[in-house]
């Protein structure tokens, strides 16, 4: 199988609310629109399969969105903070941020530090 394309799906018990969320307060900027839909871009996208999920169903779908500056992020996004910023044991500074509908946002800084941001080429 070939993927060619890929994005991550969000359902929601009030469209018109989830809609001006990642619009308004996210910022995100519209790819297209259609009867009933948004599709927003959202960098280059990935999927990760990663840990367990527990019976909160809220937290079994969530999306990760680096970010270049999480402190201005956390201003942006104050009203919606479900945790606040701090570095997780993998070295990456994290925020949770729910959308609408409870979902589980994660906003990522990578420090300066972080071999993410090293070059390891010879």
């Amino acid at each position: 199988m070939e993927i060619l394309s890929s994005r991550v799906l969000v359902r929601s018990t009030d469209p018109e609310r989830a809609r001006a969320f990642y619009r308004d307060v996210l910022g995100l900027a519209i790819h297209r629109e259609f009867p009933g839909g948004t599709v927003f871009f959202l960098g280059g996208g990935f999927l990760e399969v990663a840990g367990e999920s527990a019976d909160d169903p809220t937290a079994a779908t969530q999306l990760l969105l680096q970010v270049r500056d999480l402190a201005a992020a956390a201003e942006t996004v104050a009203d919606h903070v479900t945790r606040p910023a701090r570095r997780e044991p993998w070295g990456l500074d994290e925020m949770w941020i729910a959308d609408p509908d409870g979902r589980r946002i994660v906003l990522v800084e990578v420090p300066a530090e972080h071999p993410l941001r090293r070059d390891v080429r010879e």
